[in-house]
């Protein structure tokens, strides 16, 4: 039983309104607290645990690579590193990699790396268009990217050249490009606007927007690659290559690791431009290289693809049961419209109430609501399709 005597919550900052809940252990899409109560998991750490919660591949690679060698320093070479951006490369179009610790810090260096090919190509264009309701981190210059409602004032003054035009709107987009602009920069799904989806049309139009004005075209996939979307990368779902991508969340599999991935004409950064104390380290390239390896495995994307079909049909049939909205979203990325600002009772009593319901003793569900009407999933993407069917089963007694 956790002592919170012992150890109290207020050593923390907060930051964010935790339940009284310590979690001590998972395992794939279960999670166990200080008080022995489990949690069937559609959160997974927002998109981050891929694979679930501890899996063997994980707790495998960190073993072997720990007694090793954890970090040499970002200014030298490390095997796990040069392995996993050389199977990055080889499943992607892209040329060269930069290894981050967080999505937020990739979608940075992506930033940083289209203001220099600006001033080096474009005379000294910087800014970069990005949409309404997008999420891209929470650094400065990413929480001015983002187009979530309200970021424009909490830090403020924001950093300058992020225009922002309506999602799927590609004359919106076209309006705002200009001499200074650099680049469009999108999420192939807008994760945490609710899970809405870029039309093919739309992303299509951007490609042909970006070539016809010389701007690159940046993927946030910190959400969407790495299998999410039922392809290892989301923008290969759409059939449009970007000039640069980031990854993050489940590229790392429940570790700190991102990557910011660019076409060998963009890979404009200088020595010393650009950098990290633990960037690449070995330890957590070496997990990437372990869950990047289970995506490849020929039975693994159609099964996520398989999935995600699955549970679209099921909450389009309780939607239509219960009278709800609209489902949506790709792969095992998913959203429904509850038609009324409750998700976030929803979310509260599936995760601490819902034990009492029958079937339910000392168990738990975790969701997510992104907006005060909407509900997003977000399971392991090897959730099998009975975890399903008891998700859903319980989200109908939330409802």
């Amino acid at each position: 039983m956790m002592n919170f005597e012992k150890y109290p919550t207020h050593a923390l900052m907060n930051i964010t309104a935790r339940p009284e809940i310590v979690f001590t252990h998972g395992a794939g899409s279960w999670l166990w607290d200080h008080t022995g109560k489990k949690y069937l998991d559609f959160v997974q750490g927002w998109a981050v645990n891929a694979l679930g919660h501890s899996p063997r591949c994980i707790v495998d690679a960190l073993t072997a690579q720990a007694p090793k060698l954890i970090t040499p320093s970002p200014a030298f070479y490390n095997e796990p590193s040069l392995i996993l951006a050389n199977l990055l490369t080889a499943n992607s179009c892209f040329d060269q990699v930069f290894f981050t610790n967080t999505g937020a810090e990739a979608n940075e260096g992506a930033i940083k790396l289209a203001r220099k090919w600006g001033r080096v190509h474009k005379n000294g264009a910087f800014e970069i268009i990005t949409t309404v309701n997008s999420f891209h981190g929470r650094t400065l210059a990413t929480m001015s990217a983002s187009g979530k409602p309200g970021w424009d004032t909490i830090f403020a003054p924001q950093v300058p050249g992020f225009p922002k035009a309506n999602f799927n709107d590609l004359a919106a987009v076209a309006a705002l490009v200009n001499a200074n602009t650099v680049a469009i920069m999108l999420e192939p799904v807008q994760g945490e606007g609710g899970v809405n989806c870029a039309t093919p049309a739309f992303m299509h139009g951007l490609r042909a927007l970006a070539d016809k004005h010389r701007l690159l075209l940046i993927c946030d996939e910190v959400q969407t690659g790495m299998g999410r979307l039922g392809t290892l990368f989301g923008y290969q779902h759409f059939g449009v290559e970007p000039d640069i991508m980031t990854l993050g969340k489940g590229i790392g599999g429940g570790v700190p690791l991102a990557a910011l991935l660019a076409k060998a004409e963009v890979c404009v950064f200088e020595h010393g431009d650009q950098g990290g104390t633990y960037n690449g380290n070995p330890l957590m390239t070496a997990v990437g290289i372990a869950v990047l390896q289970e995506m490849l495995k020929p039975a693994f994307l159609p099964q996520v693809q398989a999935t995600g079909k699955y549970l679209a049909e099921c909450l389009t049939a309780l939607s239509k049961d219960l009278n709800l909205g609209e489902e949506r979203g790709i792969g095992l990325l998913r959203a429904l419209e509850l038609n009324a600002e409750r998700g976030g009772a929803v979310v509260a009593f599936a995760r601490d109430q819902l034990e009492t319901a029958p079937g339910w003793n000392n168990m738990g569900l975790l969701l997510n609501s992104p907006r005060p009407s909407v509900l997003r999933f977000m399971p392991a993407l090897n959730v099998s399709r009975e975890e399903i069917d008891l998700m859903l089963a319980g989200l109908r007694i939330a409802l």
